[in-house]
């Protein structure tokens, strides 16, 4: 294998691992949008809040009561979202719901900064950093684990939307709240478990980006790489936030290691939003999404 291929191969397989924790977080965006048709902003500020509450009490309650202690805590945000956010902005434009979890952005980040301070912290899973050689391509285990237990989620998250009685719920209500209300679909809990999924989520992805570059505010930036995989994947696409996680991933690691050095580095923070916009272009509802045709 030359040279150049191997390198390339290994800057392939990095883009497509760091991909799958981008389609983590994106997956939060997802849940929210198919329960109730509104775009969650503050899905970056409830990866850090999660992260932030977990690594805090860890070395007093260790992991199986800190991870239930976090669970509990997004369980009871999602059930003061839906009350005192979602419900007084029932009937309202999608615009208004979505311009209360802006509001639910700042109040997280400075809820959780006032709580437990603004310095950053380790979080580790104790996964050794010695990368896998297979092939001659080196491969991280954090990463590598990490892929794994998104599958996993993403497995649940798929059966649950198209197996049970809540899942169908959530996809009903956002196709027609009014409507779902009528047949007996309560509105109030569907939010609420649309919520507490997306809350989960942002466990998940929290631990997972924690481990890789620590916890702190930067974890919620993350969420902006989460924008250019919604676009590319549809924004109500559980398979089209993996599949544009993916395609960010590998994008931004190649044109980083092969056009980077041509241009002085940097690439990987433009070139997915580039690609989003040929995206825009070509297929504005995303590989996976649903092109919606309204009729006036």
């Amino acid at each position: 294998m030359s040279p150049d291929l191997s390198y390339g191969l290994e800057l392939l397989v990095s883009g497509l691992l760091v991909g799958v924790l981008y389609a983590m977080v994106a997956l939060g965006f997802v849940l929210i949008y198919k329960a109730s048709d509104v775009f969650n902003f503050a899905q970056g500020a409830m990866t850090f809040f999660a992260a932030l509450a977990l690594v805090s009490v860890l070395p007093r309650l260790g992991w199986p009561l800190s991870l239930l202690f976090v669970v509990a805590l997004m369980v009871a945000l999602a059930v003061v979202v839906e009350r005192f956010a979602l419900r007084p902005l029932v009937g309202r434009p999608p615009l208004a719901l979505a311009m209360s979890t802006l509001g639910i952005t700042f109040a997280l980040g400075g809820l959780a900064q006032a709580i437990w301070g603004t310095e950053p912290r380790r979080l580790s899973l104790g996964i050794s950093t010695e990368p896998i050689q297979a092939g001659g391509i080196l491969i991280n285990r954090v990463d590598l684990f990490a892929a794994g237990a998104v599958a996993v989620i993403v497995a649940a998250l798929i059966w649950f939307f198209q197996r049970t009685k809540v899942g169908l719920g959530l996809r009903a209500v956002a196709d027609d709240p009014e409507a779902a209300m009528s047949v007996g679909i309560a509105l109030r809990r569907v939010w609420v478990v649309a919520w507490t999924l997306s809350g989960l989520v942002a466990i998940a992805a929290g631990i997972l980006w924690g481990n890789r570059i620590g916890v702190g505010f930067a974890v919620s930036l993350i969420a902006f790489k989460a924008l250019p995989v919604l676009i590319i994947g549809g924004i109500d696409s559980i398979p089209g936030a993996i599949v544009g996680g993916l395609i960010v991933g590998a994008t931004e690691s190649l044109a980083e290691g092969f056009i980077g050095p041509l241009v002085g580095g940097g690439l990987q923070d433009i070139f997915p939003y580039l690609v989003a916009l040929v995206f825009l272009m070509v297929r504005p509802y995303g590989l996976f999404g649903r092109p919606v045709i309204e009729r006036v």
